[in-house]
């Protein structure tokens, strides 16, 4: 059945659905590698971009005598009232600052490269680490679109980085955090890659498929892919022969020297 325009999801419905996946897509493995880390009951956390707030939670329940800070510029998919040791503040990182010492863990996924200096949030985010404390951090590094598996999705693929770049957004900034962790002198850093895209994985190929039926339009209107590109790129998404890795997830942590 065709959709009217009238039955056409709004921004914030629009933004639920897409919240929703991608904590299907990403929230098993971050709860994974936080939960191996030794994170006291009392700790407390800096959730740095928040989003709909789904580790936040998370983090509160895995701290009851702690605190939560889910910290993020649009707050709106959140709700502060679920967890009572959770504070939800809405604001830039870039504008935030915290005494040093301030947190036990601090969680940054997929929001270092969209910032405008995400070094040097990193620099700050260190010294708010309390000694023995940890930093997660998670963010994508976008392989050529000139690689991918068919001519649609090559189109498809570029048009959508096209439109990070645009916003400013450093596409390999993931592959960087390793390495940048030790440099700002993190300890027992260690790090697990994702591949991420077409076919790898039935929650992440439905956020693709959602992602450009619900955002995919602007694409079209600036001219950097066709209508037709478009939809056989999602057509062909469950379709072996377009199986395909067009990025990579770089979960990285590190701890905060005890001296």
């Amino acid at each position: 059945m065709t959709r009217t325009s009238e039955e056409e999801p709004t921004v914030n419905q629009s933004e639920a659905i897409l919240s929703k996946l991608w904590e299907r897509t990403y929230d098993p493995l971050t709860c994974e590698i936080i939960g191996r880390l030794p994170l006291r009951r009392d700790a407390r956390c800096l959730d740095a971009g928040a989003g709909s707030g789904s580790m936040a939670y998370w983090l509160a329940e895995r701290v009851p005598e702690g605190s939560v800070l889910a910290v993020d510029v649009d707050t709106s998919l959140m709700d502060a009232s679920r967890k009572p040791n959770l504070i939800v503040r809405q604001a830039d990182l870039e504008q935030q600052d915290f005494a040093p010492g301030s947190f036990d863990l601090i969680l940054a996924r997929g929001v270092l490269s969209v910032l405008r200096a995400p070094d040097e949030l990193l620099e700050r985010a260190v010294r708010w680490l309390a000694p023995g404390g940890w930093l997660v951090a998670e963010d994508f590094y976008y392989l050529p679109a000139e690689d991918a598996a068919t001519p649609a999705e090559r189109s498809v693929v570029e048009a959508y980085l096209r439109a990070f770049r645009q916003r400013g957004a450093d596409m390999r900034f993931g592959r960087r955090l390793p390495a940048r962790l030790a440099q700002l002198g993190l300890v027992s850093v260690d790090l697990h890659v994702r591949p991420l895209g077409p076919g790898q994985g039935e929650y992440g190929t439905e956020l693709i498929r959602r992602r450009m039926e619900l955002q995919g339009q602007p694409l079209i209107d600036n001219g950097w892919v066709s209508a037709e590109q478009l939809s056989e790129f999602i057509a062909g998404l469950d379709r072996p022969e377009a199986r395909d890795v067009t990025t990579l997830l770089f979960s990285v942590w590190g701890q905060r020297p005890t001296t």
